[in-house]
């Protein structure tokens, strides 16, 4: 592979907000904050909007839709066409 046309791959820290969960892991992504983990070391730090740990599909409280329903109802209201 050719240098210096890669970006850098390193230890970067993923913080998931709305569940109050990190962890850390290696990426080319980079933020200008930072933050000191566990092990005593200082990494970036890129917050996340949804991980696994908060996103439904995931926690087990994803909404199933009664998408049968909706296509029965669409064509009562507007009639079935053929």
């Amino acid at each position: 592979m050719r240098k210096g046309i890669h970006p850098q791959y390193g230890p970067v820290v993923f913080r998931d907000r709305a569940a109050n969960y990190a962890f850390l892991t290696r990426s080319i992504m980079t933020s200008e904050k930072t933050i000191e983990w566990e092990d005593g070391n200082t990494y970036p730090v890129v917050d996340v909007e949804i991980s696994d740990v908060s996103h439904p599909f995931y926690t087990g409280t994803a909404r199933v839709l009664d998408t049968a329903g909706r296509v029965e109802r669409f064509e009562r209201r507007y009639g079935k066409k053929g």
